[in-house]
């Protein structure tokens, strides 16, 4: 048992052979790789990227048919970093030759880019609890204890789908669970919530001649915003005007879902206008993600909407050494929620880390003329014009 006398950490003291890391990541997705080239451009040797399955798991286990919203092109000779890159001087576009990866493509370009790197990736290591002690982090596995000086969650959000809280939703099926769509028996559909992964579901069913109802308690696809944290990305929208889309999906805005019954070997989805879907299918869930923040809350202050309050370097601020990188990373307005958006941050946290490790992490200035150092938001939250 670790223990504290005086303030301090002694587990040099009382255990003087357990192996301290500098730093830990947990999951090894896009933020644990990028955000781990990053400590290795800061100059920080001693430490360890862990994640439960392996490097990309989560995109592994995307539907078939799912790519990326956001374009690859292969723009570095013109200083222009790839959208879907993570480390600088790599691009997705290049290595892939495709535009829109699917995820078992993306998965595969971040182990090439761990091995590249030669990063300490250890699969299979499930944290389940952590508690820090001093200065010291204790992450517990089913089969080890791991200690850390700084702790870095990118855990990332797919493997934690989001299922909405009203009655019958264990009847549903999230579209996390989906392998492939043109695996779904069925020819008719209802999926729940329209932003882009429902979009995606019924594009797809659509392209296998089904027909599907896309339902939204809102109306994103007719957003005004030009951030694409909060509308609906221009890849979606296109798809959405293919003539077979609109013959195929009918878009049902300002339906709330209530209930979802079933019926003997139906269901019907009763929304809060009183309206009644019926399908043969298991309703889909396309209502996002509660994300890996759960098992850490108590880690962090909480905002208004549930997000991790951080400070200027994407620490916690009741928990010092703990960084957040990833999709959920918020600060005031800003939502950091795609890759080309939080791999700015990388380097804010790795900087961070290295002057309290006494580092100078020069090899970090290059990240500012790619875009990928951050530090100052006030650029962010400007709309387009036309």
């Amino acid at each position: 048992m670790l223990k504290q006398l005086g303030g301090r950490s002694v587990v040099s003291e009382l255990a003087p052979n357990i192996k301290t890391y500098d730093v830990v990541v947990v999951g090894a997705g896009a933020a644990g790789v990028g955000v781990g080239v990053s400590l290795r451009h800061a100059g920080i040797e001693n430490f360890l990227i862990v994640d439960s399955h392996g490097v990309g798991a989560s995109f592994d286990r995307w539907p078939a048919e799912t790519r990326f919203i956001t374009p690859s092109f292969p723009s570095n000779s013109i200083g222009m970093l790839d959208l879907n890159s993570v480390a600088i001087g790599i691009s997705p576009a290049y290595s892939l030759q495709v535009e829109h990866p699917t995820g078992a493509e993306y998965a595969a370009h971040l182990r090439e880019i761990a091995k590249y790197f030669e990063l300490p990736v250890r699969n299979g290591v499930n944290v389940i609890n952590v508690t820090k002690y001093a200065d010291v982090f204790l992450l517990d596995t089913p089969d080890e204890t791991l200690y850390c000086k700084h702790l870095i969650w990118a855990a990332g959000e797919f493997q934690y789908p989001r299922r909405l809280g009203f009655e019958g939703a264990d009847l549903c099926r999230h579209t996390a669970t989906v392998s492939a769509y043109d695996e779904l028996p069925g020819d008719d559909f209802v999926i729940i919530g329209g932003y882009e992964s429902g979009v995606d579901a019924a594009f797809h069913l659509a392209s296998y001649d089904k027909r599907a109802r896309l339902l939204d308690a809102g109306c994103p696809w007719e957003s005004g915003s030009s951030d694409p944290s909060v509308s609906l990305s221009v890849y979606s929208l296109e798809r959405m005007r293919e003539e077979w889309f609109e013959s195929q999906i009918e878009l049902l805005p300002n339906c709330e879902v209530c209930t979802v019954k079933q019926q003997g070997d139906s269901y019907v989805v009763c929304t809060c206008d009183e309206r009644q879907l019926k399908t043969s299918a298991p309703p889909l869930l396309a209502t996002g993600f509660e994300g890996s923040l759960p098992l850490v809350n108590n880690l962090f202050e909480q905002r208004a909407d549930g997000y991790p309050v951080l400070n200027k370097h994407d620490e916690s601020t009741i928990t010092s050494g703990l960084f957040l990188c990833g999709p959920s990373v918020r600060h005031d307005q800003h939502v950091f929620c795609f890759i080309y958006k939080y791999r700015q941050r990388f380097a804010v946290v790795a900087k961070a880390i290295a002057t309290s490790l006494g580092l100078p992490a020069e090899g970090l200035e290059m990240y500012r003329q790619w875009g990928m150092y951050l530090d100052d938001l006030s650029c962010c939250g400007k709309e387009c014009v036309c």
